[in-house]
């Protein structure tokens, strides 16, 4: 077997690990080619003291580490007070937005343990608490509590010590915690439940039938709606009645057209493709994909992307 087959194997759980260090998917692919130009540069010093794996994990990691001295990843609801109507803020192209993770590649991974811990870890929640920790905390924590890797395994693969590494733990853990939801604990850890995909039809079947108070119907009181690129954001069922219904009303200032969406999944977590057919067009084209976190059965946030190429999603190009 070449080197790049030996390494190549990897590719899938390394671009997940780089992911979470990162909190971009077109990052993690980039620092995963770096990664592998730095193994294969060092292919000589590689003596076989520690697994193949491990040593591309510490090479990703130290190449992950730089790069996050960037910007940290971030929604909208971390830049601006929620607001309604809406300011006339345009879209923030120059700031480090969370991306997605389409899941056709999470399912190539072959993370150890990846049925329990994946989708809890993958989450976009996940990723934007775990975006407050500095750098090392953040590739300790996802050593040890997502990997599932020993203090002295993280130890050498973040360049620490072992009393270092376990202080980083106690450290990152806390900071995590305040800034996940309060009801992350009732989260499924699971794949789409059977309860989620009936909500989602529920959705689709209000927006076919142009009902905004059906779809405020299935949210929280508390619901969150954000749509970054753009920075505004906004918070209550209230609120999104106001917004889903001047979106469906023909005459209004923000109507665009006709919908038609796609069940899928990113990040793990249930998802709505949204095609757009405006009245100018004879067919439905890639607009968006909408991104639920679901708690108690009802709606608690949708994360609304603006994205009109398909192909990474394996979805068809129009309806």
């Amino acid at each position: 077997m070449t080197f790049a087959e030996q390494v190549g194997r990897y590719r899938p759980e390394l671009l997940v690990h780089c992911y979470r260090l990162l909190g971009s998917y077109d990052d993690a692919e980039e620092m995963v080619q770096e990664t592998f130009l730095r193994a294969w540069r060092a292919r000589e010093s590689f003596e076989g003291r520690s697994s193949l794996r491990a040593w591309l994990y510490r090479i990703a990691t130290n190449a992950c580490i730089d790069d996050v001295r960037r910007p940290q990843r971030v929604l909208p609801y971390q830049l601006e007070p929620a607001s309604f109507p809406a300011t006339a803020l345009p879209a923030r192209e120059d700031v480090p937005w969370l991306q997605p993770f389409p899941d056709v590649r999470l399912d190539d991974s072959q993370e150890p343990d990846a049925v329990v811990v994946r989708r809890e870890t993958i989450e976009l929640a996940f990723l934007v608490a775990i975006q407050h920790l500095p750098p090392r905390q953040r590739a300790v924590l996802i050593f040890r509590d997502v990997l599932g890797w020993s203090a002295r395994e993280t130890a050498e693969a973040v360049s620490l010590t072992v009393a270092a590494v376990n202080s980083a733990l106690q450290r990152a853990r806390p900071v995590l915690r305040d800034h996940l939801p309060s009801h992350r604990s009732e989260w499924s850890a699971s794949s789409s439940s059977a309860v989620e995909q009936e909500l989602l039809r529920k959705y689709m079947a209000a927006w076919d039938a142009a009902d905004p108070a059906a779809l405020a119907a299935l949210m929280h009181e508390d619901v969150r709606l954000t749509m970054p690129p753009y920075p505004f954001w906004f918070e209550g069922r209230t609120t999104a009645h106001r917004v889903l219904a001047a979106n469906l009303d023909p005459s209004g200032n923000t109507y665009r057209g006709t919908w038609r969406f796609l069940p899928t999944t990113l990040n793990h977590q249930p998802t709505l493709a949204a095609y757009l057919r405006t009245p100018t067009q004879p067919t439905f084209h890639p607009f968006g994909v909408d991104i639920f976190r679901i708690e108690q059965s009802l709606i608690a946030e949708i994360t609304a992307y603006q994205l009109t190429d398909f192909t990474r999603l394996n979805l068809p190009p129009h309806l």
